[in-house]
């Protein structure tokens, strides 16, 4: 009988549940797995794919209108947004865990970072989420004709009917002193919503990748099929014509001599396509171990980047429209694209209560996508821990839905506007830029840093990696002080002293740097400096993401850009950030946001300083494999077997015996002419150099 119990299929409601909610797959190392490349792809894409792309693109190209936008645009695109992209994905597929372990993999201090993206992730889908619940109180009043805001100022309208704001007083403009928000109240409709769709996200991510995989094709098919029609609509509008030549058919080359429309595109690449927010990590050390990561990183990129040009061509439809003209309004913003203008232009249009029924479940439909991945970050370091292993995942998942709903009980009260421009302001303009700014310096600089510090010694590596810190910063703070062309002849000072230093007075090395790099010890001692981590860093993890197929490489140009060219940029526009807190110093809830979005500042340091606090974080079987603690192995590669069973790229430090040059005392040698690093025992994670010197 029990065999035959044993047997039973099961029921039909149990079949109908897992043909709707299926299981994830499973790795051979027992990690959950996206059922397709797809998933993987369109995923990541549905993280990137939001709200800044129906608006916050085409706000930006208005500002900046004109041709030579797309100049500026198209070198953020390729020198910040990809090279970023490809260090967050292949961290993440070759190290099989979150952020927090991704990182810790790299150098076990630098597993701040993973938790700093973590925290940038959760405060931006606390708030998040509200937008969508004023969308979604303009979906519902789509449906009374007239439309309710036909005739009334929609700026007014947005504050007094949808969000229900009630305004400070005091502060600098009343005569001094902080501001006051007499509204204490929650907005009823406002998080009726909230939890409407707080539960749709937890019904599309509860049981894992597989359910969100399958959810994710009608998440991101409705919404590009929605947007297609709204751009086609707004073309067709009277006068759309004016809007369509301000963003494609006006060539304004002086504009490119100015920082602004510079300034402008790297800061719409970064905050469009969605890094430091973790999401690209955790969702792929969900996807196969061995998959194309570097094409993934291009085809979200430039997906993500299509989407949003097409996008706004909805939105330029409606400026021409509407005839609004550059200089004779205040700049555009999300905000005013979407729930001033738009609406505007909805409630004059033929059949404005459909269009206007489609265009907010389209921003609904848009920002479900990006509320999944944000959920997901937190939800997969927590399942990483070795509690969290023990705990379903449902569990976990329906825990951080439940913590994500109360934080959007603040955004949704009758100053929860204010909150959310504070929040928004700072967390993008402070926490994020600090935090990829961070990704591309210890990726670059961190990475088996022992290697370079046994071949030039550790003053000439401190010299020159902590004067590459110090002349970002005193540049950049000298040129807002005093002047751009002071603040760059500062940085490039102190950058060109440093790199000097260190060329010409460290330590030889004893291993020669590659190709034209080891034609003589002082640019033997520069490479070693400047690129060795980072250079070991993409060889490693080509090796992990390779696999024996042919998979896209990480490019040799990649650590380069990464941290000489991204990482500087990313200084640059961060350092416009500071200013803007000056105006509002105020404003209890811009304090509030200042002091809290610089929590990754000590989740960074700290973990820097004292990293073993964070290893609560970090599964028993890894910290006892001492991941993020590499020994001297110069030039040598971790070996191509990076995946263990339990998950995690070997870190090469378990059983390697450490590689000094004259080895043959301890049974190791290096052949330098061949550059082999021939251990004595087979247990040796380091193998033959992929670069040998020519």
């Amino acid at each position: 009988m029990a065999a035959a119990e044993k047997g039973q299929k099961p029921s039909i409601a149990k079949r109908i549940f897992l043909m709707l909610a299926p299981d994830s797959a499973k790795d051979d190392d027992g990690r959950d797995n996206f059922n397709s490349r797809s998933q993987f792809v369109l995923c990541a894409m549905g993280g990137a794919v939001g709200l800044g792309n129906l608006l916050r693109f085409p706000s930006v190209v208005f500002n900046n209108y004109g041709l030579q936008f797309f100049i500026p645009y198209a070198v953020a695109l390729f020198l910040i947004g990809i090279p970023i992209l490809i260090l967050e994905i292949t961290l993440g597929q070759a190290y099989r865990g979150g952020c927090v372990i991704a990182w810790n993999n790299v150098n076990h201090r630098a597993k701040g970072i993973g938790l700093s993206m973590v925290f940038n992730g959760f405060s931006v889908v606390g708030y998040y989420v509200p937008i969508l619940a004023w969308a979604m109180t303009y979906f519902r009043m789509s449906f009374q004709s007239p439309l309710p805001w036909a005739g009334e100022d929609t700026i007014d309208f947005f504050n007094d009917r949808v969000v229900r704001n009630v305004p400070a007083t005091g502060g600098s403009e009343d005569g001094g002193g902080m501001k006051h928000y007499p509204g204490r109240g929650i907005v009823g409709e406002t998080y009726g919503w909230c939890i409407m769709i707080w539960f749709v996200v937890w019904m599309c991510t509860f049981k894992g990748v597989g359910l969100t995989g399958r959810v994710i094709y009608i998440t991101m098919a409705l919404p590009l099929i929605m947007i297609g029609i709204l751009a086609i609509r707004s073309l067709s509008l009277p006068n759309a014509s004016d809007g369509f030549r301000l963003y494609v058919g006006t060539w304004r080359s002086e504009s490119l001599e100015g920082p602004s429309v510079w300034q402008d595109a790297f800061g719409q690449m970064f905050f469009s396509i969605g890094v430091g927010f973790g999401y690209f990590t955790s969702y792929a050390s969900y996807n196969n171990k061995f998959a194309n990561a570097v094409q993934d990183a291009f085809i979200i990129a430039l997906s993500n980047s299509a989407i949003e040009i097409i996008s706004a061509l909805a939105v330029m439809g409606v400026v021409g429209f509407l005839a609004i003209n550059p200089g004779e309004v205040d700049p555009l913003s999300t905000f005013s694209s979407g729930f001033f203008y738009y609406p505007e232009a909805l409630a004059q249009m033929p059949g404005s209560n459909f269009f206007s029924a489609l265009f907010f479940i389209t921003l609904v439909l848009l920002g479900l996508t990006c509320v999944f991945a944000l959920a997901e970050v937190l939800v997969t370091l927590l399942c990483d821990t070795n509690m969290g292993q023990r705990i379903p995942r449902w569990i976990i998942s329906t825990s951080v839905i439940i913590l994500g709903a109360l934080t959007s009980l603040i955004y949704s009260s009758e100053f929860g506007f204010s909150v959310l421009d504070a929040v928004d302001a700072f967390v993008n303009d402070v926490a994020l830029f600090i935090t990829v700014w961070s990704e591309t310096y210890m990726a670059c600089t961190l990475y088996r840093w022992k290697d370079p510090v046994d071949q030039i010694g550790f003053i000439s590596y401190f010299v020159f990696n902590g004067g590459y810190v110090l002349s970002l910063f005193l540049g950049l703070l000298i040129g807002h002080l005093v002047s751009a062309p002071a603040g760059a002849g500062v940085g490039f000072g102190i950058f060109i002293g440093c790199s000097i230093f260190t060329a010409f007075f460290g330590k030889t090395p004893s291993i020669p740097a590659p190709r034209f790099w080891g034609n003589n010890a002082i640019l033997s001692r520069f490479w070693y400096a400047a690129f060795y981590s980072g250079n070991q860093l993409r060889r490693d993890l080509n090796n992990a993401i390779l696999g024996g197929h042919t998979n896209w490489k990480i490019p040799a140009i990649w650590p380069f850009c990464l941290k000489f060219i991204t990482g500087p940029a990313v200084a640059l526009v961060f350092s416009f950030a500071y200013p803007k807190f000056l105006t509002k110093s105020d404003d209890p809830p811009f304090i509030y946001s200042f002091v809290l979005m610089h929590m990754v500042v000590i989740f960074i340091v700290g973990a820097f300083i004292a990293p073993r606090f964070l290893n609560i974080l970090i599964p028993a079987h890894r910290l006892e494999r001492g991941d993020g603690k590499y020994d001297v192995a110069p030039q040598m590669t971790i070996d191509n077997a990076p995946i263990l069973d339990n998950g995690g790229l070997e870190g090469g430090h378990e059983d390697v015996n450490t590689a000094h040059h004259s080895g043959s005392a301890d049974g190791n040698s290096i052949e330098a002419d061949k550059g082999v690093f021939q251990p004595k025992n087979e247990s040796s994670r380091f193998e033959t150099p992929v670069e040998p010197r020519q």
